[in-house]
């Protein structure tokens, strides 16, 4: 049985499809098939996310003739991936409400203070004022303070996403994992 489910995980080709024991009677074949992968493997996912998100820009910028390989900065797009992988992962928030938002405390270690700093202040910067929310963050020892405030409309959204959800939500990510790349500065 662990056979099929790993099959199903991964996808496979008719190579793989053998090797697991699963013949062209099999109720599964034609499904295990149907997933097509890169170069002839049957996988999709270059690797973990920053080294995918890496690999998706380097297509990106390889396939774009006007690329300025002169501005490009993988290695700066490369720190700020870490920066969020470290923020997520190992920082801590504490989360106190505030006439009309919220306000995140958050820290670290000395090792992730300042992954916390750039990407909070950053962030604030970036998406202060959309959709009426107002940003503010200063850093703190060993961290940053982020404060939101909200038309009363918006609250409960704020306090469902909390401060993960924040750094995550809307889609600036890309434009500026692709500006970094380019040399060219949005914040941390």
């Amino acid at each position: 049985m662990l056979k099929p489910l790993l099959i199903l995980a991964l996808g496979t080709t008719p190579a793989l499809a053998q090797m697991a024991g699963m013949n062209s009677g099999s109720p599964m074949a034609g499904m295990a098939q149907s997933r097509q992968g890169v170069a002839g493997s049957p996988l999709m996912e270059p690797g973990q996310s920053a080294f995918a998100a890496i690999a998706e820009v380097v297509r990106a910028l390889e396939a774009d003739p006007q690329t300025d390989w002169e501005n490009v900065n993988i290695d700066l797009l490369r720190q700020h991936l870490r920066d969020m992988d470290v923020v997520t992962i190992d920082s801590t928030t504490q989360t106190d409400q505030i006439e009309g938002g919220l306000r995140f405390t958050v820290t670290g270690s000395p090792a992730v203070a300042p992954s916390i700093i750039r990407m909070v202040l950053a962030h604030a910067q970036m998406v202060d004022g959309i959709d009426g929310w107002a940003y503010s963050a200063v850093a703190i020892k060993g961290g940053a303070i982020l404060t939101v405030t909200v038309p009363p409309s918006g609250l409960a959204k704020l306090k469902g996403l909390g401060f993960y959800g924040l750094l995550a939500s809307g889609i600036h990510h890309q434009p500026h994992h692709w500006m970094m790349a380019n040399g060219m500065s949005m914040g941390g």
